[in-house]
């Protein structure tokens, strides 16, 4: 089993230029992407970093989305870019950008679900990761009516459930987004987590 180094480390490089080169590759508004990261990273060093392009459907038109996740040495930051159509409000076509800081020590889990096809076959790569970041902001809670023991009872019980930490998810498939996105998503996420064991 391998060990990375915690990231957070000062010997570590700043990836911002390798950020920016990424951004770029994408060829997806990346003067209004990188404008929008780069003023929330606020001049901090770029420890890691993962970008996410999906397209989603509006009607019979296709829009693009760009998630980009951040991590710097105090902080995990969350971009995403949309494009839109024109409006009442802008006639003209239009992205919107929104970004999110959150301490590090604020995120209390990373949660890391991978997929494996034909796991008989012994190791192989995941065909699918989904990673749950969870830092308190939002929580999904899941209900359904309570009972008892009593087959014959027919008291309301009200409902039980579970809050479950769901701030941010991202899925990343190898047939959608290819074997190397898979990689650098685990990769991103193995960051995370070695950051939130180490403080």
């Amino acid at each position: 089993m391998s060990t990375r180094t915690d990231p957070s480390l000062s010997d570590s490089a700043d990836r911002a230029d390798d950020l920016r080169a990424e951004i770029d590759r994408t060829g997806y508004y990346p003067e209004v992407v990188a404008d929008c990261v780069a003023s929330a990273v606020a001049g901090e060093k770029v420890s890691s970093f993962f970008l996410h392009h999906e397209p989603t459907f509006d009607r019979d038109e296709v829009r693009r989305h760009l998630s980009v996740l951040v991590l710097t040495p105090s902080r995990l930051i969350l971009a995403h870019t949309d494009e839109h159509a024109g409006d009442d409000l802008l006639p003209e076509p239009y992205t919107s950008t929104s970004t999110e800081a959150v301490r590090i020590d604020s995120v209390n889990s990373v949660v890391v679900t991978r997929m494996i096809a034909n796991p008989t076959k012994g190791s192989s790569k995941p065909a699918e990761v989904v990673m749950t970041i969870g830092w308190g902001g939002v929580n999904r809670v899941d209900l359904e009516p309570a009972g008892c023991s009593d087959p014959n009872c027919d008291a309301d019980h009200g409902y039980t459930g579970v809050l479950t930490p769901d701030d941010f998810s991202l899925r990343v498939s190898a047939a959608a987004d290819g074997h190397d996105s898979v990689d650098r998503l685990l990769s991103f996420a193995e960051s995370l987590s070695a950051r939130t064991h180490s403080r």
